[in-house]
């Protein structure tokens, strides 16, 4: 395997223009008019998803933005199995997901939590490797070894997470995410709890991982910048009961920049795009609920 290199603000992602991406295949996620309601203090039904349907191909970065409240945590649980829609279906592959598979990983928005705080950082990584018995022991030292350099935390493997800095524990949780070797990653809002440096630095360590792996990415955000700096695609969610907006394909050249790629006039105008759709629909959401009230 090519030996990693430690992740920098230089240009990540795809390969160049020259070497342009394979379009995507049939779908490998999709969610067919998903809904779910929750019971409000009177016992009637609150709708929270109202009919969301999209799909995701084999390969894709796709990131989902909305409103905040509209549901998108709710919809995490759904696609990876944790809750049951009320209505609609959720599929991986063709087959229906009733609970989480075990091609699908999630990387959690509170990554502290995730981490198990009695283990060092290799005992973290093997747990996450446990059930993994086409695997030998010896097998799974040397792959936790590979995806611990890969996010840079080659040296550190018996300290525990309490000794880390936050964005060292994000990369733990995705190398251990990642040393399972799934088909998808899902990823909810993982980077909202560093400073603004070790966000651009784990941005351009998932845009690293996603091309030379091929692993594909949902990533749920509540940044736009962030969702179009590293997404082929945007999810633009309405507020609730939520439905998709908008499916935005985002045809910015590859390799991304942190400043040249947010200076790029198309970077400014999907941003801007963007922007409305989701500052409108939070509007009428707001509004909504204060008629209601």
């Amino acid at each position: 395997m090519k030996q990693p290199t430690t992740p920098s603000l230089h240009a990540v992602g795809a390969p160049s223009k020259g070497a342009p991406r394979p379009q995507p295949a049939a779908p490998l996620l999709a969610a067919e008019h998903v809904a779910k309601a929750y019971p409000d203090a009177s016992g009637r039904p609150l709708p929270v998803l109202g009919d969301v349907s999209f799909s995701v191909a084999a390969g894709e970065f796709v990131s989902v933005v909305g409103p905040s409240g509209c549901g998108k945590s709710t919809l995490i649980q759904i696609l990876t199995g944790l809750m049951p829609p009320g209505s609609g279906q959720v599929s991986l592959s063709g087959r229906p997901v009733t609970e989480p598979p075990a091609e699908m990983v999630l990387v959690f928005q509170q990554y502290s939590k995730s981490l198990l705080p009695w283990r060092t950082v290799m005992g973290n990584m093997l747990f996450g490797m446990e059930n993994l018995s086409e695997l030998s022991k010896s097998d799974r030292e040397e792959r936790a070894r590979r995806y611990l350099r890969e996010v840079g935390l080659s040296g550190f493997e018996r300290l525990y997470p309490s000794q880390l800095s936050g964005g060292m524990q994000q990369r733990l949780a995705m190398a251990r995410a990642l040393a399972r070797d799934p088909q998808i990653l899902i990823m909810d809002e993982p980077f909202s709890s560093v400073d603004a440096f070790t966000r651009q630095e784990l941005q351009d360590l998932v845009l690293r991982i996603w091309q030379e792996h091929g692993t594909t990415v949902l990533f749920v955000t509540h940044d736009i910048e962030e969702a179009v700096y590293l997404s082929t695609r945007v999810l633009a969610l309405s507020g609730r009961p939520t439905q998709v907006l908008e499916d935005l394909p985002v045809d910015l050249p590859y390799p991304r920049n942190q400043l040249t790629t947010r200076e790029h006039p198309r970077f400014l105008h999907l941003r801007h795009h963007v922007y409305e759709l989701v500052g409108a629909a939070g509007r009428q959401s707001a509004a909504a609920m204060t008629n209601k009230g």
